[in-house]
């Protein structure tokens, strides 16, 4: 089933009168938008996804998949890339009858504020999202010192599932120009979560992997990158 901002806006409006909200396992109205989906609502469109364990990120024309991935082959992160904007998602573990966005919404808020940056509620169309800036690492040039973090435009998405709650950040110029985000926010709302059965602490990060042939890819390269080194020596001056 698709989670989206109806809920939401009735949730918030119960609250703002004083009245509990009523007891739920994460069912969802229909509402405008459709996705991002639980693994158990997904729908069977023929979407080619890229499978990451947790998340099934959708392979659209124009975008481009990149993966941040340790020393220990694991995957740490996920961004898709469409021109010169940028989408990371995560997905968390979140409790069975109630979700985090609306606390995660105002941590967001607060830390960028603390750090340099400005993010303000608005609504978007996933719902409750924050738009504004966020202060970033500007590039730095050999030799030079380090620039100082400069503000970049950037807005976050928020969905509550079924016990998971994903979360999107968009930077680059989609983060400030919404006919640019188009694509983007397609892309996030074509995500698919597995949560899995797993008890896992709210807000802990979902796992990731990589899919076996690009595991298999990265195990190699690795390989022959520590055996270059190998044959390399070591640095000049440093001895045996």
């Amino acid at each position: 089933m698709p989670f989206g901002r109806r809920r939401n806006r009735i949730d918030r409006s119960l609250r703002e009168r004083g009245v509990p909200p009523e007891p739920q396992i994460r069912e969802r109205e229909v509402s405008e938008t459709s996705g991002p989906w639980d693994e158990a609502d997904a729908p069977e469109d023929g979407l080619p996804r890229i499978d990451l364990g947790s998340l099934r990120l959708p392979a659209l024309a124009g975008t481009e998949l990149r993966v941040d991935v340790n020393a220990q082959q694991k995957v740490v992160g996920a961004t898709l890339r469409a021109g010169d904007s940028m989408l990371q998602v995560s997905a968390f573990a979140a409790p069975r009858a109630t979700g985090i966005w609306d606390d995660v919404r105002a941590d967001l808020a607060r830390s960028a504020s603390g750090q340099g940056g400005s993010l303000t509620e608005v609504e978007g169309p996933f719902g409750p999202e924050l738009a504004g800036t966020v202060l970033a690492a500007a590039p730095a040039q050999p030799g030079q010192p380090a620039p100082a973090p400069v503000r970049r435009p950037a807005r976050f998405l928020g969905i509550d599932g079924p016990r998971w709650f994903l979360r999107g950040m968009i930077s680059g110029p989609a983060a400030a120009d919404a006919a640019a985000a188009g694509q983007l926010e397609e892309v996030f709302r074509q995500i698919v979560v597995v949560r899995g059965s797993a008890p896992m602490p709210v807000r802990e990060q979902l796992p990731l992997t990589l899919p076996p042939q690009a595991a298999a890819q990265v195990a190699a390269q690795q390989a022959a990158q520590q055996a270059a080194r190998r044959q390399a020596g070591p640095p000049p001056g440093t001895g045996t």
